[in-house]
């Protein structure tokens, strides 16, 4: 018998029922339709109940004509895996990290620079405003179309060594990131070791010390359970991600209007909705980190990190893709 590994049997039991045939009065539903949405975060994390609110959405707006069919955990793979799965057509949602998109649209790549983002008031106004919008339109040529900007949130760097005071303490690190250039060259920077992996492999690595840390929003550093096997983190804040909530383009295209609307706009309702989930936990998020043992660093030395780093991983984005778009993004941290 095979055992499945422990971070993915919950969302198999969760997400097990959803593959029977709806059934009203005893009578099969045969109309339904039913979507495959696919997330790498735990059951806990607020993409997971945001993502269920989303289907709950979709079912009773569309008279239970569509369902969504939540996946978990990284039941469903990979990142890059389930990206190209909803690419190519075997699932129909994907949502996970910008990074794991750079890939496909390197423009995208602006929003993970280090240090660009000042608060979440500043997120808002680029994610939902002129620049969002056109950062969606890169992952069309893709077969993807972006449902919406969740929130990941501003990361933090964990470690089993030593505390992070300051950018000498970084020196030597093997730190896992995201595939995003960005992240890699600022930890290079650092005279840390990146090692980027998907997230669905990260836990492992941290338990085995195949790597001595990571970098995450505490909200997902809780969520995810990292505590169990790092001893140190550090406020460092210091760069923004976002979640891609991606749709194949086919699959939307393919389902009637009424049910492209339907879609659309649970989408673009839960969207605010999920990142407050997010910015509401984050206090307490560190606050349960002390409490489960974790040495936290509170006022970690940002601006010396952020002299090393800010000035160079933009100067290599603007060398391909021009000044424009970090510099909007800049400017409507003051905009109105």
């Amino acid at each position: 018998m095979t055992t499945l590994p422990r971070r993915t049997l919950a969302a198999t039991l969760l997400t097990a029922p959803l593959l029977a045939t709806p059934w009203i009065g005893g009578t099969a539903r045969a109309q339904a339709t039913r979507l495959r949405f696919a997330h790498p975060h735990p059951e806990s994390d607020s993409w997971h109940v945001a993502a269920l609110a989303f289907a709950e959405d979709v079912r009773a707006k569309s008279g239970g004509a569509l369902t969504v069919q939540v996946i978990g955990s990284g039941a469903a793979g990979s990142d890059p895996t389930t990206i190209s799965a909803t690419r190519g057509g075997t699932l129909d949602i994907t949502l996970t990290g910008n990074p794991f998109f750079t890939g496909l649209a390197p423009k995208l790549n602006a929003l993970d620079l280090p240090f660009l983002f000042r608060d979440r008031a500043h997120v808002t106004r680029v994610l939902d405003g002129p620049i969002g919008q056109g950062l969606k339109k890169e992952l069309e040529p893709s077969n993807l179309i972006v449902l919406g900007f969740w929130d990941i949130g501003f990361r933090n760097l964990t470690n089993s060594r030593r505390p992070v005071r300051g950018p000498a303490d970084i020196r030597g690190l093997k730190i896992r990131t995201t595939p995003n250039p960005a992240h890699i060259k600022a930890f290079q920077l650092l005279g840390a070791n990146p090692a980027p992996m998907p997230f669905t492999e990260l836990f492992t690595a941290l338990e085995t010390r195949a790597v001595d840390g990571q970098e995450n929003p505490t909200t997902l550093i809780l969520n995810a359970r990292f505590f169990e096997v790092q001893k140190h983190l550090s406020l460092t804040r210091h760069a923004y991600t976002a979640g891609i909530l991606a749709m194949s383009k086919q699959r939307l295209a393919a389902l009637p209007g009424n049910q492209q609307e339907i879609v659309l706009a649970a989408a673009t309702a839960i969207t605010p909705r999920q990142r407050q989930m997010n910015e509401d936990a984050e206090g307490s998020s560190v606050t349960q980190l002390r409490q489960r043992g974790m040495e936290i660093v509170e006022a970690p030395d940002r601006e010396a990190m952020a002299r090393i780093v800010a000035a160079e991983t933009r100067a290599d984005y603007v060398a391909r893709f021009g000044a424009e778009l970090p510099d909007a993004i800049a400017a409507a941290a003051t905009s109105a």
